[in-house]
């Protein structure tokens, strides 16, 4: 990534529509957004009919053909996991509703691992539970949608958030802990 100071004026730049813009971007994010497509697809099977480059391409058009301001480049990577989380709700959304209608339908993403690894979460119910935090606790889901989603360490959490590194270790608990009682 080029210095922070030049990356910020890429993502502004690409943020006010300037198409020349969003195409020096791609090159800058494209690994960090690959890395997190992928992280989806780890555990699914080989068939599914979304693959983690037209993810990120999905998400990444979505993203320069918004006008938001990104502070930096964790910001703008966090917000394209958000679109990634969403993008990949709607498949499985959809996936559900073809099943339900008995029609024949391509195998679609719809567990991701959790940031450990150890084990998966069905997409659909992180989505729900997702919302539903957000209703109590918007800053809460926001940080399990950059860990889970994002890969996002507290530490850069923190830093997307605007807070305290301690701050984001204190709430990034009481989030995990209200999450895994939601999914349990």
């Amino acid at each position: 990534m080029p210095n922070h100071g030049e990356a910020t004026a890429i993502l502004a730049r690409a943020a006010n529509g300037d198409m020349a813009a969003a195409t020096e971007l791609l090159p800058l994010v494209y690994e960090q957004l690959r890395a997190i497509a992928g992280s989806y697809f780890r555990a699914q099977p080989a068939n599914h009919t979304l693959q983690p480059t037209a993810l990120v391409h999905e998400a990444y058009m979505k993203l320069v053909g918004s006008q938001t301001d990104w502070n930096d480049q964790a910001h703008f990577c966090a917000v394209a996991a958000t679109a990634m989380r969403q993008i990949l709700a709607t498949h499985a959304s959809a996936k559900r509703a073809a099943k339900r209608n008995a029609q024949r339908v391509d195998v679609t993403v719809d567990v991701m691992p959790t940031p450990t690894g150890a084990s998966t979460i069905d997409l659909l119910d992180l989505d729900d539970a997702l919302k539903e935090l957000a209703t109590y606790n918007e800053r809460h889901a926001r940080m399990v949608e950059l860990r889970f989603l994002g890969g996002l360490t507290v530490e850069a959490m923190a830093l997307v958030l605007g807070i305290s590194e301690g701050m984001a270790r204190r709430e990034w608990r009481v989030a995990r802990a209200w999450l895994s009682n939601r999914l349990s």
